[in-house]
């Protein structure tokens, strides 16, 4: 499962109906969720946009990546952790 969770860093960006256009615009394939109180940011201890994070079945971060690229990597770590039996 893919979530997205947007931490808007400007005004315009915390109302809904704008998030909304923008997924429609981008052909954002995946779940976003509006975290205008930065709820979701603080729990992960974030600082930067963008940041990748990869949880396991047991809801333990077992990847983070900070920033574009290293994809290979990150498909990687995907694969490893979709291996991994269900406990």
């Amino acid at each position: 499962m893919l979530i997205g969770n947007h931490y808007p860093e400007f005004s315009y960006e915390r109302d809904l109906k704008n998030l909304k256009q923008a997924v429609i615009d981008l052909d954002v394939p995946y779940a976003v969720v509006q975290d205008n109180d930065g709820i979701n940011w603080r729990s992960f201890k974030n600082r930067y946009w963008p940041t990748l994070y990869l949880i396991d079945k047991q809801g333990r971060v077992r990847y983070v990546h900070i920033g574009e690229g290293r994809y290979d990597d990150t498909e990687a770590a995907i694969r490893a952790l979709l291996g991994e039996p269900a406990h």
